[in-house]
């Protein structure tokens, strides 16, 4: 699949905030911004300067979605990955998280590690991190706030460049530490 990453600039404003208010993101906090919200969004640079840069997601030449950079003066920075919502479902997210990591370790030589995180309920996108080579580092409990007040965990992937470089996948000691449990004094 031919999946290639365009950079934003202020001309893209209108765009954006289109994109945006036209499509829902029900694993997004805002799962449908209107217009004015992300007309501010916009207004505020969040797509372009300081520490995020936003890119269009094309496909054959079609912009498709959206994804931000986000602390790009740390050497861990992370992305926001909005694809609009016909194009969802099609199998395109594995290309389009590895076009992504190509993109940051070419681009951003000092970047040791590039991480993402998604909702637990949000399995498609959870699959998609492992298939593009990323493991799991970390399980928020309760982090994530819902539309309707409820909250449900933030999980966090990540891929090292090491592995982005060798393509391999470090796997992770996530439970290196026990604790008896019923001896647990709270």
């Amino acid at each position: 699949m031919s999946i290639t990453l365009r950079k934003m600039t202020p001309d893209d404003a209108g765009a954006v905030t289109a994109f945006l208010s036209s499509n829902r993101f029900p694993f997004h906090m805002n799962a449908a911004p209107t217009e004015a919200e992300a007309s501010r969004r916009v207004a505020a640079g969040h797509f372009w300067g300081g520490e995020s840069q936003g890119f269009w997601v094309q496909h054959d030449d079609d912009d498709i979605g959206l994804v931000v950079l986000e602390d790009l003066a740390d050497d861990n920075p992370v992305f926001d990955l909005r694809l609009a919502e016909e194009h969802r479902g099609r199998g395109l997210g594995v290309d389009v998280v590895r076009a992504l990591c190509a993109l940051a370790f070419t681009e951003l030589p000092e970047i040791v590690r590039f991480e993402g995180q998604t909702r637990e309920d949000n399995l498609a996108m959870r699959k998609t991190f492992l298939r593009a080579g990323f493991v799991k580092e970390a399980h928020y409990r309760q982090a994530w706030p819902t539309a309707d007040g409820s909250r449900v965990a933030s999980v966090a992937y990540a891929i090292l460049r090491s592995d982005w470089e060798q393509n391999t996948v470090t796997p992770l000691e996530f439970d290196d530490l026990f604790l008896d449990h019923e001896s647990f004094q709270g």
